[in-house]
């Protein structure tokens, strides 16, 4: 028996193992989110449409502030970046990431691949300052041919095992930097980017999540223009190849990065001496790490009034966790799903959050849930500090992208798993609550499209804390509103 159908052998009887040691169960919760106590409900209204891409609704994937040049900036999972004025009135393409003459080539055909996430450099508008004119893409590229950063050559050669045709791999995810010229330009002025980083995916699935600057973090501060970046497992089902507990691979992983500095192993970022691994003295762990053990560690966001960083990590087919981050904190995947011991395909209930070493949710829910759709992914929102909004105040917001659900916890006031503290944020219409997928299902009745069956909900947060909604299902960003009678 050759060596491939013996390691496969191997594989396939540790899988029968697990499934026989699982205690199988369909929802590790005995109460579900409550439909109607506790719910808050806001008044929404639409703030901007973007045009189709390619003849479809703009696949909207992230919204920035810029506040230097006072715009807006959201981009699309196929290419597109578009300027938004403040007032919503005014939608401008800034940046097609995918057009020829810049020699990305974004590649994203499925559901998951694309133009993953976009974040400006805190001085891109102070002349005279490294970071002048500076903002940064994350994309999942098809050019393959350059020699990846990242992984090594075993996790290749594991790709190759469970891929056995598949002799290339499926793309990689790379971070780029732009430079305009003029900030305030109408349209992006610069060259073509510089490359920082590029990670050769093993699978097709799990890819890049968000880069995003710490918006808190002043000049002079440890924390100021360095680059955070989330990227998940590397794909298929329970991290087959366990990069996600391996510190010497960036999958699974919050990586942490100076786009300004050179000391690198590949010379074009630098490694900041604060981060958590540095110092761990095996040569064998990634400088890089700020926090690992992730799945699918889509967004994260900052509490401007304590710091908190809270992450919002997709599970396999029972737990969606928000998590809190700290140094070199370690989330469990793919030994733990959530609060719960992972034995692919489920978890086991028994002796839940029993490993110290372990950074467990503060708050989670279940995939099955009747409130969610068949399908289920968290996604972070933000923690609302702003007055406008009373009902809103101090508390942490999150969602479930299929399904549109909007959720809330205490933000001051964390609590220690599960799903008991969390509870619903309805949007008004007309004097009747209803969910973002309901609101997208009313627009496209009046655009003559076929309702949207799913609402692929992502946040962004505007001038002065504004919360935004995006999606996928009708190209209109909204945004959450004070309500008359709430004041």
């Amino acid at each position: 028996m050759s060596y491939r159908r013996l390691v496969l052998l191997a594989a396939a009887l540790l899988l029968v193992s697990r499934l026989a040691r699982a205690q199988r169960t369909g929802d590790p919760f005995p109460q579900p989110i409550p439909a109607t106590a506790g719910a808050i409900t806001v008044s929404v209204r639409e703030f901007a449409t973007l045009p189709d891409v390619a003849g479809a609704a703009a696949r909207m994937m992230v919204l920035v502030d810029e506040p230097g040049t006072g715009r807006l900036f959201v981009s699309d999972m196929g290419g597109p970046i578009f300027s938004v004025s403040y007032d919503g009135k005014t939608v401008r393409p800034y940046l097609d990431v995918n057009a020829a003459n810049w020699g990305v080539s974004v590649q994203s055909s499925g559901n998951e691949r694309g133009m993953q996430s976009i974040a400006f450099h805190p001085q891109f508008n102070r002349p005279g300052t490294p970071g002048f004119g500076k903002f940064y893409t994350y994309s999942d590229v098809v050019d393959t041919t350059p020699t990846p950063d990242f992984p090594s050559s075993w996790e290749r050669a594991w790709r190759r095992l469970f891929d056995p045709f598949g002799d290339t791999r499926p793309h990689d995810t790379v971070i780029h930097e732009w430079t305009a010229k003029n900030p305030a330009a109408a349209v992006y002025d610069g060259a073509a980017p510089r490359e920082l980083v590029r990670f050769a995916q093993p699978f097709a699935n799990h890819n890049g999540g968000l880069v995003a600057f710490n918006p808190l973090a002043t000049p002079g501060a440890p924390d100021f223009g360095l680059l955070y970046a989330t990227l998940a497992d590397g794909g298929n089902a329970g991290d087959p190849l366990n990069l996600s507990q391996n510190l010497g691979s960036p999958f699974g992983k919050m990586l942490r990065i100076d786009p300004m500095g050179r000391n690198s192993a590949n010379g074009k970022y630098g490694i900041p001496a604060s981060n958590p691994f540095v110092n761990d003295n095996n040569p064998a762990t990634l400088g890089e790490i700020y926090a690992y053990g992730l799945r699918n560690g889509q967004r994260f966001t900052w509490d401007s009034k304590n710091g908190n960083l809270f992450l919002a990590d997709i599970g396999q087919n029972t737990v969606e966790e928000v998590d809190l981050v700290t140094p070199g904190a370690n989330f469990g995947w793919n030994k733990w799903e959530g609060s719960f011991t992972y034995v692919g395909p489920d978890v086991d209930v028994a002796n839940p959050r029993s490993d110290p070493k372990v950074t467990y949710p503060i708050a989670e829910y279940s995939q099955v849930d009747p409130l969610l759709k068949p399908q289920s992914a968290i996604v972070m929102g933000t923690v609302y500090r702003g007055t406008a909004i009373k009902p809103l105040a101090n508390r942490l917001i999150f969602g479930d992208i299929p399904s549109g659900e909007i959720f809330h916890v205490g933000a001051d006031d964390l609590p220690n798993g599960g799903q008991d503290a969390i509870h619903r944020i309805l949007l008004s219409d007309g004097g009747a609550a209803k969910t973002l997928l309901e609101h997208i299902k009313a627009s496209n009745g009046r655009q003559g499209k076929m309702p949207a069956t799913r609402a692929d909900l992502r946040f962004g947060v505007g001038a002065g804390g504004q919360i935004f909604l995006l999606n996928k299902g009708d190209g209109i960003i909204r945004v959450l509103v004070p309500d008359a009678r709430q004041q």
